[in-house]
């Protein structure tokens, strides 16, 4: 199975909003193709919209992969419009400044699924760089194959009528 990979940097927004319970929302925005490794989160721009306020952190870097086995998710991400990258938050102890960290990023639609569905992280997708885009599309053209549809048969379903079964008999142990 082949695979290949590149190294992004994951921008998160860390913004405030008015909820008794939680003072901020945190989402990806963004991921950058060859970001500077960084050991500690960077700020690289704050601001203000509607009234709230909003951080945007270069918050780690982490390695989108490619996997043969994977293209036709690949296929299906560069169909829509626009392609995007999945960006997978796992979430933090509270005793943490920050409530996130980067923990996946993905070209593949039906991986970003299963982390959906966990509902312990946070997943969101963010616009797909060109120079990933391009990489993405070189890597299916090396490397998809389609696999014909086969519809399976239907087993049968079990008629005691036509044998194949044994009873105990009654009062007895059956041995």
């Amino acid at each position: 199975m082949a695979k290949d990979s590149i190294s992004v940097g994951v921008v998160v927004e860390r913004r405030r909003i008015g909820n008794p319970w939680q003072e901020y929302s945190w989402r990806p925005v963004a991921v950058i193709p060859g970001a500077p490794l960084v050991e500690e989160w960077r700020v690289l721009g704050k601001g203000e919209d509607d009234g709230r306020e909003w951080t945007h952190f270069l918050a780690g870097n982490l390695n989108l992969e490619l996997h043969s086995g994977e293209t036709e998710g690949y296929r299906v991400n560069l169909s829509n419009r626009p392609p995007v990258v999945y960006v997978v938050l796992s979430t933090d102890d509270e005793d943490c400044e920050e409530e996130v960290s980067p923990f996946l990023v993905t070209a593949c639609p039906f991986e970003a699924e299963g982390y959906v569905e966990s509902g312990e992280t946070i997943v969101e997708s963010v616009a797909m760089p060109e120079e990933i885009l391009a990489w993405v599309g070189r890597f299916i053209e090396e490397h998809h194959v389609d696999v014909p549809f086969q519809k399976r048969k239907q087993k049968k379903a079990y008629d005691p009528r036509k044998g194949g079964f044994q009873r105990r008999q009654p009062g007895g142990g059956g041995e």
